[in-house]
């Protein structure tokens, strides 16, 4: 699993209290092409707080994108303005996924 950028020094309690008021698991889209290669890939998994805006996160590989992704033909044309509308929109939410995985984390390491 990626790293998770945002949660350091946080308790489980502290990061459910922040879920619970509107915090979320994002990821930011970047493309990069070469000629005839476009690779499209994603960012770690950022914890936003809630009301935290996701702008300063996403600049960088927003940035990437519009100056390295659309070089590929053809698919630097399609994947370039995905990943601008994904990270535009404040990043793709994977919170319900990387819940699911610390659950199974901790319930792994109780277990044993």
């Amino acid at each position: 699993m990626a790293a998770i950028q945002g949660v350091d020094n946080m308790t489980v309690g502290q990061l459910q209290d922040e879920l619970r008021q509107g915090g979320r698991f994002v990821v930011f889209e970047y493309c990069i092409s070469i000629v005839v290669m476009t690779f499209k890939r994603s960012s770690d998994v950022y914890f936003i707080r809630a009301g935290e805006g996701t702008t300063g996160k996403s600049i960088g590989y927003t940035l990437v994108s519009l100056l390295l992704g659309w070089w590929g033909i053809p698919w630097g044309f399609i994947y370039t303005p995905m990943a601008l509308i994904t990270n535009l929109g404040g990043g793709k939410d994977v919170t319900e996924a990387v819940v699911s995985s610390l659950l199974a984390t901790v319930s792994q390491r109780s277990d044993t």
